[in-house]
């Protein structure tokens, strides 16, 4: 076929759709030679094939009206190539009913042709959106009501990739089995997991999950859960209650809320100060459980009432004042 690079999948996918629609050989061939002739690379060619094994069966003009549209917003033919390469998906849409729908919503969203176009290149994922879900995003994390320091940090990339990476957390919990409801109710309330990365999520969910055997609904009760470290909080805190669960050392179950919403404190004192083998087990964040002053040493003293000398006088008035109550 005159690629040096196939790889397995796209070769059996082709004969799949091949197969399934007795197209011939030639008909493939001519597909390739086509995809070459518009300006693809050969790796953006295998991946599109490999990604979208359909595209043997569209016509030249079709592949065309996706390049040139996006080479009339102002991207460079090399940057066409590198989308496609990037997100090979991209290749099953129309323009028509997909492509331009979502330019559109991005204009009228405020956001102009040099945004769109520099966040298309940094990740071609962008345009795999379904209209409409960048202005949900963005409606909702508008109206999040947290923290300034963690409302600047989810906007200082910019309102369109905030929007953007608000979407892949989702997606991310929609893939462990959450409804697109309730995983922006999780979100919406801990905003701390926008600004995490998704590999991070995944590790906590995956824990959640495998580890700690609770249901993936368990977040929509207790979302501080993604918001919380994982090294620092949720590994020792559950190590200390399976410990004590396995040795019948714990009374009433602990469930996901009992194990995330205690302060440090709070924690120390139920699970750990009791029983001191818990202690390794809690690691060096056992010795961070100190109470500690309000004040800065010291303050107590401007608070104290100022004592006044008492004079002989004084004392003799006082004397006198309480002869003459008894």
């Amino acid at each position: 076929m005159g690629l040096s690079s196939f790889t397995c999948s796209a070769i059996r996918n082709i004969f799949e759709v091949s197969r399934r629609f007795a197209i011939g050989p030639d008909d493939v061939l001519s597909c390739i030679s086509c995809l070459r002739g518009l300006g693809f690379s050969e790796s953006t060619v295998v991946n599109v094939l490999e990604a979208f094994p359909m595209v043997i069966m569209m016509d030249e003009d079709r592949i065309h009206d996706k390049i040139r549209f996006l080479m009339d917003t102002g991207i460079e033919k090399d940057g066409v190539d590198r989308i496609f390469r990037l997100f090979p998906s991209l290749m099953a849409f129309e323009v028509g009913h997909k492509m331009k729908p979502l330019f559109d919503e991005f204009e009228d969203l405020g956001f102009s042709l040099d945004v769109v176009r520099r966040e298309v290149l940094r990740d071609p994922r962008v345009l795999g959106m379904e209209v409409g879900e960048l202005s949900q995003c963005l409606k909702m994390l508008r109206t999040l009501k947290c923290r300034a320091p963690i409302k600047e940090s989810i906007f200082r990339i910019g309102a369109f990739r905030a929007g953007y990476e608000l979407k892949l957390r989702v997606d991310c919990l929609r893939k462990y089995g959450l409804t697109y409801r309730d995983a922006f109710t999780v979100l919406w309330k801990e905003p701390r997991a926008v600004v995490y990365e998704i590999v991070d999520i995944e590790k906590k969910i995956e824990f959640l999950l495998h580890t700690m055997k609770f249901d993936v609904l368990c977040l929509v009760q207790v979302p501080e859960y993604l918001g919380v470290n994982f090294e620092k909080k949720i590994v020792p805190r559950y190590n200390v209650i399976e410990y004590l669960r396995s040795s019948g050392g714990l009374g009433d179950e602990v469930g996901l809320r009992g194990l995330i919403k205690p302060s440090r404190l709070r924690f120390y004192n139920l699970y750990v100060k009791p029983y001191p083998e818990c202690e390794k087990l809690y690691g060096r964040y056992a010795g961070n459980c100190e109470v500690k002053n309000r004040h800065p040493v010291g303050m107590w003293k401007l608070f104290k009432p100022q004592k006044l000398s008492e004079s002989k006088e004084d004392i003799k008035n006082i004397k006198s004042f309480m002869d003459s109550i008894t």
